[in-house]
């Protein structure tokens, strides 16, 4: 024992490496502990730790009272905003990237489809994590910046090809919302009828099924910003000066 009773480092070490040795030597545990830490990842409330951090404020008691990049952006600024919004992609593309984590575990042997469902699977728990965080009162965002780290660590392409619509449709109408959704309606239909033809696993029911939810996911999340487009009263982006003036 080291002085005032504490443990030593070397001893805190061994129990890590026993437990770490018997989660590896089981490969459901393997899996599930993963299952929990790409949910944790997605958990991470980035606009919320960072609000209350450096501005003493949290976002969800400002503005449209959600807990993403684009109400980040309207509450604290474009420095806070593009900081949330990097690491909620990061979010979601490390989770899903635990794929290679799993395939570390020399009892576990995935072909490309068993690979692309898995990382459906951890990307998925991101976005739960996100919507559903552990460490925010299970009070968190949409997932849209999330599952785009998710796309692109899944396919580079598809996640470039949505990045564009959301960008094209963002620039031409200034609703980030109205961007989000037709980029979340594309993702099946790159899957599926474009990308599929080339790598089948895209077209697997897991994926087609996956891709739907996920598109329907963003319309639902986005019920609200609907309303408010059919409305005509829905916020719109202030991407240039002259757009702040006409505001």
């Amino acid at each position: 024992m080291t002085k005032g009773g504490e443990s030593p480092p070397f001893f805190i070490l061994v129990i890590f490496a026993l437990v770490m040795k018997f989660i590896y030597n089981s490969p459901e545990l393997w899996t599930a502990t993963l299952c929990v830490l790409a949910y944790l990842l997605g958990s991470i409330p980035s606009s919320v730790w960072l609000g209350r951090r450096f501005f003493g404020k949290d976002v969800r008691d400002y503005g449209s009272g959600n807990a993403g990049a684009t109400n980040t952006f309207r509450v604290l600024g474009k420095p806070a905003g593009t900081i949330v919004l990097i690491l909620d992609i990061l979010k979601g593309y490390l989770a899903t990237s635990l794929v290679y984590l799993l395939l570390l575990n020399e009892a576990i042997v995935l072909d490309a489809y068993q690979t692309v469902n898995w990382m459906l699977g951890f990307g998925f728990c991101a976005v739960i994590g996100h919507l559903l965080p552990i460490f925010a009162q299970f009070k968190g965002g949409k997932g849209i910046a999330t599952l785009g780290g998710m796309l692109f660590a899944l396919n580079l392409q598809v996640a470039s090809i949505a990045l564009a619509i959301f960008i094209a449709v963002l620039l031409l109408t200034r609703f980030v919302s109205l961007g989000s959704i037709l980029a979340g309606i594309s993702i099946p239909v790159l899957f599926v009828s474009i990308f599929g033809a080339n790598y089948p696993a895209y077209r697997q029911p897991t994926v087609v099924l996956f891709t739907i939810i996920i598109a329907v996911l963003v319309v639902y999340t986005h019920r609200k910003n609907i309303r408010r487009l059919i409305q005509g009263n829905e916020n719109k982006a202030k991407l240039l000066p002259k757009h702040r003036r006409i505001d």
